[in-house]
């Protein structure tokens, strides 16, 4: 795959993550109180840690790759991807309130539009930027399971700053589109 292809998907992420909820949202069923509840503690995880990388990186929304230096603190030092984690987990709950199927299709798409196409994007950005520290920070932290955990690393400089400028847009969007898929989920008898 192109660089050229790859930087056009990037730019256009936000557009494909809401067309992965529009086709979780196409495939709610009935769920139970239980798996409702169990889909809410999920999605609040993902946002509640999307907050922490948010808050702990500088400058990350925009339709190109940017990065004034390169994020290694908080949840950085135990992922090299923790917003993307973040939206895994969140597209994961809502997932698991429209079913097995959904889930499935869910993963698979994740893992080819992020895995495949827009991390790997980033990842030559930053190569490119930051090369030697960059190449160490890979050795060092995987893409997103952690290898060893250094508490003094975990702390970093978070911003809430960021948070209210940046992340609020996804925080509002999370909530918005559990209440549909919630509803959607209720319409069923």
């Amino acid at each position: 795959m192109t660089e050229k292809i790859r930087k056009f998907i990037f730019k256009m992420r936000g557009g494909l993550w809401t067309l992965l909820f529009i086709a979780i949202l196409f495939m709610v069923r009935k769920s139970t109180p239980q798996t409702i509840l169990c889909s809410l503690i999920i999605i609040l995880a993902g946002q509640i840690w999307r907050c922490w990388a948010a808050g702990s990186i500088g400058l990350y929304r925009g339709e190109n790759v940017k990065a004034q230096k390169l994020a290694t603190t908080g949840p950085y030092a135990l992922m090299r991807n923790p917003l993307y984690f973040g939206n895994f987990i969140i597209g994961l709950g809502w997932s698991l309130i429209a079913g097995t199927t959904a889930i499935i299709i869910f993963c698979v798409s994740f893992y080819i539009l992020y895995v495949i196409v827009i991390i790997p994007h980033e990842e030559n950005f930053l190569r490119e930027k930051f090369g030697t520290e960059y190449k160490e920070y890979c050795e060092r932290v995987k893409r997103f399971f952690p290898v060893k955990l250094n508490m003094k690393d975990l702390r970093g400089n978070f911003d809430m700053n960021i948070i209210m400028k940046s992340e609020i847009h996804t925080i509002t969007s999370t909530i918005i589109g559990t209440l549909i898929i919630i509803g959607v989920s209720m319409c069923y008898t």
